[in-house]
């Protein structure tokens, strides 16, 4: 059964907040508000449940889930090492639109997918994701819709494209930025930006000390 929470009233949010908390706990989908787009979620290391999410998206193992954290040091725990570039990027951007590619740590028993031995992480901007996030731990969060479709920017999108597939909708109003995150791929040489989103890649260059045409890898 579908249940939505409307996170502007504080009774509601409470609820929805421990219902999303119990259904992620079972293995289920919520969807999340976060600062940049809608997400759909599931426990990061509860196979069946990340399963289900790339089910519900119409999504291939080919398309892996990225991971949404609760603080700036989980990251810690995830990557094999954390470059010194993404330690500036956290800095400098988190809790916020960025998200980084890093070598995970080989340890972690979770499938996100054929992601090659690496992973996506991002620490949201938003109170209901951080405090979802920090009651649950990580999670395998993506874009809350149809794979191909529009990124959801409020709840009532994503309920339409997903519906019975996710069993709490936790509705804070629509989207701030209302696009997705700007995805920086740290596993290289070099930083790449491999999405534009709303951090720009001027920004990203700035605060490593780089050239714009060096992140698209022009040089």
């Amino acid at each position: 059964m579908t249940e939505l929470f409307d996170c502007a009233d504080a009774e509601q949010r409470a609820t929805g907040l421990a219902a999303a908390v119990d259904a992620v706990g079972r293995g289920r989908l919520v969807v999340l508000p976060t600062d940049t787009v809608y997400g759909i979620g599931a426990d990061a290391f509860n196979h069946a449940g990340v399963a289900a999410l790339l089910a519900a998206k119409n999504r291939g193992r080919d398309m892996p889930v990225g991971v949404l954290v609760g603080s700036w040091t989980s990251i810690d725990g995830l990557a094999l090492i954390v470059p010194d570039t993404a330690r500036e990027l956290i800095r400098a951007f988190w809790p916020g639109a960025v998200s980084l590619i890093v070598n995970q740590a080989p340890s972690l028993q979770w499938d996100l997918g054929d992601a090659r031995g690496t992973v996506m992480v991002r620490m949201p901007l938003h109170p209901v994701a951080l405090e979802l996030l920090k009651t649950v731990g990580p999670m395998a969060v993506s874009s809350a819709n149809i794979s191909g479709g529009a990124p959801a920017v409020d709840a009532t999108e994503a309920r339409r494209q997903l519906g019975e597939s996710v069993e709490v909708y936790l509705d804070a109003g629509p989207a701030e930025q209302q696009a997705a995150s700007t995805i920086v791929d740290l596993t290289g040489p070099a930083p790449r930006v491999v999405r534009d989103g709303p951090v720009s890649a001027e920004q990203i260059a700035q605060v490593l000390g780089l050239d714009p045409a060096e992140l698209a890898g022009e040089r």
